[in-house]
C-alpha cells in the first residue's frame, strides 16, 4: 500500500496520545474534508456531520472547536440516542425546581453548560420531536427556557449535530422536523466509511499499534506483511473504531514482536465471502480448487477459498485485475502476489 504524508490537524487543549489529539488521514477523500474544517472552524456556522458509525465524527466535531475562536471554553458532546426519551429535554435544557418530582433544585441543562463553547449533539435523528422544536428555537434566538420556568436565557453556544441517518427520509416519514433540518444543515460534512478510504489503513494501524503499545508498555512491536494484508482487504462495517479494536486485540494477544494475521480476531481476519460465490462457481472455477462437490468444500482451508474467491472475482471482471482488485479491496499489487502464490494465470483469461 502506498500512503502519502500527511500533517496531522492537532487537537490543542486535548490530552496527548488521546483519538482526539491527531486526526489521521491522507486519503483524497480524508485531506479535503480536513482542508473543509480548516475552513469552517473559524466561523460560528452550525455544522452536520454524516457518516457511518464509527467513522470519526465526534473526532471532527472536536477538532472544529479546537480550530475556533471557541476553542478556550467548554465542549460538551450529547450522545441523544443515550438518553431516555422522556428525559431529553430536561437533560438538553434543564429544569427548575418542583418542575415535576425529584427537581429538588434548579438545574442548568447541558446546552447551558456549552455556553461560550460548543454543543455537539450526536445521533441527532433519535430527537423527539418535541424537543426538536425546543432546540430550532435556541438556534433562531439562542434563547433556553428551562423545564417549568418562565425566565428566558441567553446561551452564546455554537451546534455541531451529527447521524448516522438519512434525515431527510426522516423528514419525509414526518419523524424529523423540515424547518430544524434546514437550520441544521448549513454546513454539511460526509465522512466516508473505512472501505472507501483504503489508503488510510495502514497510516491508522500504524498510529493506533503505537499509542495502544505505549499504553500496554510493549514497545517494539510491527506487524508482518501478511498480517497488513488481512488488515488493508478487510471492509470494516465498524469502521475506524473497529479497526482500533482489532489492533488492541492483536497487541493483547501477541506473542514476541510481531503481529500476525492469527492474532487479529476472527471476523477480520477470515475473508468476507460474497454470497453464493464458491456455490455458483462452474467449470475451471471447480476444478482450480479441488473439485465442485459442496460437500468437498466444507473441508477446505482458508487458503483454498480464498484462491477460489479470487479466481470467481477475476471471472466476474474478465480478467481485468484493476477491477478484481477494487472489489476484493486489495491493492492491484498485493493481487498479482496472490495469483502467484496460487498458481492463477495472469493473462485476461482464466
Amino acid at each position: 500500500m502506498t500512503t502519502i504524508p500527511t500533517t496531522p490537524v492537532s487537537g490543542r487543549g486535548l490530552p496527548e496520545g488521546s483519538l482526539y489529539h491527531d486526526i489521521v488521514g491522507a486519503s483524497p477523500a480524508m485531506q479535503r474534508i480536513l482542508k473543509l474544517v480548516a475552513r469552517v472552524a473559524p466561523t460560528d456556522s452550525t455544522v452536520l456531520l454524516l457518516g457511518e458509525t464509527g467513522t470519526g465524527k465526534e473526532l471532527i466535531a472536536r477538532s472544529l472547536h479546537v480550530q475556533s475562536k471557541r476553542a478556550r471554553g467548554p465542549f460538551v458532546p450529547v450522545n441523544v440516542s443515550a438518553i431516555p426519551e422522556s428525559l431529553v429535554e430536561s437533560e438538553l435544557f434543564g429544569t427548575r425546581r418542583g418542575a415535576f418530582t425529584g427537581a429538588a433544585a434548579d438545574r442548568a441543562g447541558l446546552v447551558e453548560q456549552a455556553d461560550g463553547g460548543t454543543l455537539f449533539l450526536d445521533e441527532i435523528g433519535e430527537m423527539p420531536l418535541a424537543t426538536q422544536a425546543k432546540l430550532l428555537r435556541f438556534l433562531e434566538s439562542h434563547e433556553v427556557r428551562r423545564l417549568g420556568d418562565s425566565v428566558t436565557r441567553l446561551v452564546n453556544a455554537r451546534l455541531i449535530a451529527a447521524t448516522h441517518r438519512d434525515l431527510r427520509a426522516q423528514v419525509d416519514e414526518g419523524r424529523f422536523r423540515e424547518d430544524l433540518y434546514y437550520r441544521l444543515n448549513v454546513v454539511r460534512i460526509e465522512l466516508p466509511p473505512l472501505r472507501d478510504r483504503r489508503d488510510d489503513i495502514g497510516l491508522l494501524a500504524s498510529y493506533f499499534l503505537t499509542r495502544i503499545a505505549q499504553r500496554q508498555g510493549r514497545s517494539g512491536l510491527s506487524f508482518s506483511p501478511e498480517a497488513m494484508e488481512v488488515l488493508e482487504r478487510y471492509d470494516y462495517p465498524g469502521n475506524v473504531r473497529q479497526l482500533e479494536n482489532a489492533i488492541e486485540h492483536a497487541v493483547t494477544l501477541c506473542e514476541g514482536s510481531t503481529i500476525r494475521p492469527r492474532d487479529f480476531p476472527a471476523e477480520v481476519r477470515t475473508p468476507r465471502m460474497l454470497r453464493g460465490s464458491v456455490g455458483a462457481a462452474s467449470g475451471a472455477g471447480r476444478a482450480g480448487a479441488r473439485g465442485g462437490a459442496a460437500e468437498d468444500r466444507d473441508h477446505w482451508s482458508l487458503a483454498e477459498v480464498e484462491k477460489e474467491h479470487i479466481r470467481r472475482v477475476l471471472e466476474l471482471h474478465r480478467g481485468n485485475a484493476t477491477s478484481a482488485a477494487k472489489q476484493l479491496g486489495i491493492s492491484r499489487t498485493t493481487l498479482w502476489r496472490k495469483l502467484r502464490a496460487y498458481g492463477i494465470p495472469r493473462t485476461g483469461e482464466i
